[in-house]
């Protein structure tokens, strides 16, 4: 089975495959890498990337120093089979630098398809749930000081259902009151919640909308 899988991918003459690490629930690309086909049989033998390193011409298991390492969520090459996508679930930053990813720099920007900040943004009730799993998976990672959401990660999932149940009681407390106006607020906050509990489980929102779209469609 491993030898159907490497013979189906197209390694150049070197032997090496681009290979593109991204994040399974973010979906940020974190960082562009090579694989020859043992690090490509190590890494799906691990469960975590192996990668080669071009410069010191040697196999190399990311994280293996640093503790970031990556726990391959799955794999995919492309239609050329040229190309190998790893969608990972990171342990830490991806970047030696210490940066969430390795494209950190920005050379060009188009303004008008900028995507805008959560408050007052003009976007589908979908985006905003997805930007804000974005930002609380960039909190998991960063674990900035002094943010709520690295309180409730640090605490662990015990605090985290804790405030899921009590912001769901708020929410029963204000339908049963008619507070259309609480109503409202307090259903947010279950929202955020929710979406920092799927993170703890290491459950993409997508899987969910998944699932409601298998439901509409049937």
């Amino acid at each position: 089975m491993m030898d159907i899988i490497t013979d189906s991918i197209k390694f150049d003459e070197k032997g090496l495959v681009p290979a593109i690490i991204q994040d399974a629930v973010t979906k940020e690309v974190l960082t562009l890498a090579y694989m020859n086909e043992e690090s490509l049989k190590k890494s799906i033998e691990t469960g975590e990337t192996w990668l080669y390193s071009r410069s010191r011409q040697e196999l190399w298991h990311k994280g293996a120093t640093s503790g970031n390492t990556q726990t391959i969520v799955s794999m995919k090459y492309d239609c050329d089979q040229d190309a190998v996508l790893v969608l990972v679930d990171p342990k830490g930053p991806a970047c030696h630098t210490g940066s969430v990813s390795c494209f950190e720099e920005t050379i060009y920007k188009n303004e008008a398809h900028e995507v805008q900040d959560l408050v007052g943004a003009s976007l589908t009730s979908e985006s905003i749930l997805t930007v804000l799993e974005d930002l609380i998976a960039t909190r998991d990672l960063e674990r900035p000081e002094g943010a709520y959401t690295t309180y409730l990660f640090e605490k662990g999932v015990d605090k985290i259902l804790k405030k899921v149940g009590e912001e769901a009681s708020e929410v029963i407390i204000a339908a049963k009151n008619r507070d259309s106006e609480e109503l409202k607020w307090e259903v947010a906050d279950l929202f955020y919640h929710l979406l920092v509990l799927l993170r703890e489980q290491k459950l993409p929102l997508q899987d969910v909308f998944n699932v409601l779209q298998e439901r509409h469609n049937k």
